[in-house]
């Protein structure tokens, strides 16, 4: 093992981070910084010794490394899957509007659920020296889907910069968490409530965590009431409103004699909407549908939607609040809860 000062060196395949500087030199991130960056401070004994152990260590100073350390910056950068999705607009008002209450600017994402986009979208960001990076969105059932990106965040606190995301669970940040599975068994309840026994399920892209929690969510509750999985149909299709419509043609096609449909979330719903509309499908006389996430145009469909309510602008404001908070040792969590809201979407099962 190579050792610096009786202290072991970093693994040659791992690039020296100024905390290892740090950590060799005995002094916190914040003198290494200062001393590395020249500024005043540390005295010129200490500032010697800490570039020394630098240069020995071979560490390169990253381009927004002192930027982040110093807190500098003032620039929040959001990913999120899909800006035009009602889901993460509200979340990203609610970001937007507390970084303005704390003198943030706000610098916002997409990566359309591709977490090869995601990632290159993530080390943008740390390239344009934001301060604080927010990741909205599922994550994904392979956890090797998200090692790169855990690594670029893990990097990017150690440099003093702050990551929280909304709705993941591997990335090793703080995270906002929604009440994802719990919300799932609320709808399935409410449907076999209300007579359903064929409820068929407009599920979304399949890996995604999101959708396996709300699909877990409702198998349990269907099997809670001795009722067969088989009963279930389960469609998967895009998380988007393109999706839902996709999923009920499906849905009508194969499984007929389905009474009621879950979409997993609410983009999905109106899709599902849109198609049983255009097929002339009463709702709820013939097919009862339901969403998930309250959006806020759900009250103003026709029907009005039947849904859970997340409480999505408080979402993006307490990831940002996790953030601005000092980093822990254990990345934070924070549940949302949920509330069924019945609108006028859902209704007794047809005899058919």
């Amino acid at each position: 093992m190579n050792v610096l000062g009786g202290l072991p060196m970093p693994r040659a395949s791992q690039r020296p981070r100024l905390v290892d500087v740090a950590e060799h030199a005995a002094v916190s991130l914040a003198t290494a910084s200062r001393a590395l960056a020249g500024r005043e401070g540390v005295s010129a004994e200490v500032a010697d010794r800490i570039r020394q152990i630098a240069h020995d260590l071979g560490y390169v100073a990253n381009p927004y490394a002192r930027t982040l350390a110093s807190g500098a910056s003032s620039t929040v950068g959001l990913i999120v899957h899909q800006i035009d999705d009602p889901y993460f607009a509200e979340i990203s008002a609610g970001v937007i509007q507390f970084a303005a209450e704390q003198g943030l600017l706000v610098q916002i994402c997409q990566s359309g659920r591709d977490p090869g986009y995601e990632l290159q979208q993530l080390r943008h960001l740390i390239a344009q020296r934001v301060g604080i990076v927010l990741i909205s969105g599922s994550g994904y059932d392979d956890p090797r889907t998200e090692v790169a990106a855990r690594a670029e965040l893990t990097a990017f606190q150690d440099h003093g910069g702050r990551a929280a995301a909304i709705g993941r669970h591997a990335l090793g940040i703080d995270a906002v968490l929604p009440d994802n599975e719990a919300g799932g068994h609320a709808l399935a309840q409410h449907l076999m409530d209300l007579g359903h026994r064929r409820i068929a399920v407009a599920a979304g892209s399949a890996g995604l965590t999101t959708v396996a929690d709300r699909l877990a969510g409702v198998s349990s509750a269907v099997r809670e009431r001795g009722r067969s999985l088989d009963d279930l149909a389960v469609v998967h299709s895009d998380f988007t409103r393109g999706g839902g419509r996709a999923a009920a043609e499906q849905i009508l096609s194969e499984h007929p004699e389905t009474t009621a449909i879950v979409a997993l979330n609410d983009a999905m719903a109106m899709g599902v909407l849109s198609t049983l509309r255009s097929r002339r499908v009463p709702v709820p006389a013939r097919m009862s549908v339901v969403g998930f996430d309250d959006v806020s145009v759900a009250a103003d469909l026709a029907p009005s939607l039947t849904t859970i309510r997340l409480p999505m602008t408080e979402m993006g404001r307490t990831a940002l609040g996790l953030a601005l908070k000092p980093r822990s040792t254990r990345p934070r969590r924070r549940p949302t809860g949920h509330l069924l809201v019945v609108r006028d979407s859902t209704g007794p099962a047809p005899r058919i």
